[in-house]
């Protein structure tokens, strides 16, 4: 695994404008980064990242399956008991869905190791799907990257195949696309996910989360006053659960993406339950709920994470006793839970994370984010890679 730098496309700018890449810089600071790319060989992405991945990902869905017959353990993951059935029956009856990112430290060498699971409201799809790609065509077609240079990309493929799949599971619906406003990256991801739903020949509408009402029968409907049965929400499933109009969820007739079930898996109270149910397992970190430290030995040094937390917000490394990096955010009132520290890889001054996408249970490819610090937040930078 090595960062290779290389020169920027001359134009990228104006194609990221043709292409409606309008996050591409944000507050003034790059996100995309094609400054330099992150070089892999087959076996690095087979053995350390692809097949881990759906391992993982199926250990996963067992911690779904023990915790939804658990209350005990739905309290753990702080879920409102009035919301328990909720989660269960969408578990229980087979919610389908569409895709997830795992978190990864790799450094090219050893085991990759678990961060995160980011299962509900993931975001860099289109980067990853279809920015990056281009960016490999056009660099192979100008002859600055090889012929044979590859990248570890069928995202975009299979998210098009997934909706058709979907689809299939859910006929006779129109399919409704939220996110917040006052958000251009939210609105960029929706925008591309919509897109690929319409390639797969669904119907389509978008609104934004702020805009969704209800009708006198309690159905939740768009401005246009159209009852909404399915809809893509890019918004965190723990909101909506103590929300107002939760009171409604799994009283109408409508289908999620992503389905209830994925707020346990997007909970950072995953992490310690993995480690129970296979501990030692190569691919984990050792991570306790708080009230269990005394199980973590002697560490002195942990990495201290809310149960609740988006785009690295409120995280913190511990070293004997004291706090050497820490995030700001407005999480944190639910609980932590406490991960041994394992460094991100540094290539020069930068700390580089994998993330793992997967569609239908399948791996399909990876982003590659930097920071230069050991904490990946929302403004870490992008970068492409490539496999040769």
């Amino acid at each position: 695994m090595l960062r290779m730098p290389i020169k920027e496309r001359p134009d990228w700018e104006a194609r990221a404008d043709e292409f409606g890449f309008k996050f591409h810089s944000m507050y003034g600071e790059r996100y995309w980064d094609e400054r330099a790319y992150y070089q892999f060989s087959l076996q690095q992405i087979e053995e350390g990242i692809e097949a881990p991945t759906e391992e993982i990902h199926q250990m996963c869905l067992a911690v779904v399956d023990k915790v939804v017959s658990d209350e005990q353990l739905m309290r753990r993951f702080c879920i409102p008991e009035r919301h328990w059935d909720f989660l269960r029956n969408s578990w229980l009856n087979g919610d389908p869905s569409l895709y997830s990112r795992i978190d990864l430290a790799y450094s090219g060498k050893g085991h990759a190791k678990l961060y995160e699971n980011n299962a509900d409201t993931p975001t860099s799809v289109y980067e990853t799907g279809f920015w990056q790609w281009l960016w490999l065509k056009d660099n192979v077609d100008a002859g600055i990257l090889p012929r044979k240079a590859d990248q570890f990309n069928s995202l975009q493929e299979k998210l098009v195949n997934r909706f058709k799949d979907l689809q299939f599971l859910t006929p006779d619906r129109e399919l409704h696309f939220a996110s917040c406003k006052d958000t251009e990256e939210d609105r960029g991801t929706v925008q591309y996910l919509e897109d690929c739903a319409q390639a797969a020949g669904i119907d389509t509408h978008f609104v934004y989360i702020e805009d969704i009402g209800r009708d006198k029968h309690g159905n939740f409907s768009d401005l246009k006053d159209q009852v909404i049965s399915w809809m893509f929400k890019l918004y965190p499933w723990e909101f909506m659960l103590e929300e107002e109009f939760g009171d409604y969820l799994g009283k109408n007739n409508i289908r999620w993406i992503e389905p209830p079930w994925k707020s346990i898996i997007s909970n950072k109270a995953l992490l310690p339950m993995l480690w129970k149910m296979y501990p030692n397992h190569p691919n984990l970190l050792p991570t306790f709920f708080e009230d269990e430290l005394h199980l973590a030995g002697n560490s002195d040094s942990m990495v201290k994470k809310p149960l609740f937390s988006r785009e690295g917000s409120n995280i913190s490394i511990v070293r004997n006793a004291s706090e050497i990096a820490a995030s700001s955010g407005p999480y944190g009132a639910e609980g932590f839970i406490y991960q041994a520290t394992y460094m991100l890889p540094r290539f020069g001054e930068h700390y580089t994370l994998i993330g793992s996408w997967l569609v239908d249970d399948q791996a399909a490819g990876i982003s590659v984010r930097e920071d230069s610090g050991p904490i990946t937040q929302d403004m870490s930078r992008y970068l492409p890679h490539i496999i040769l």
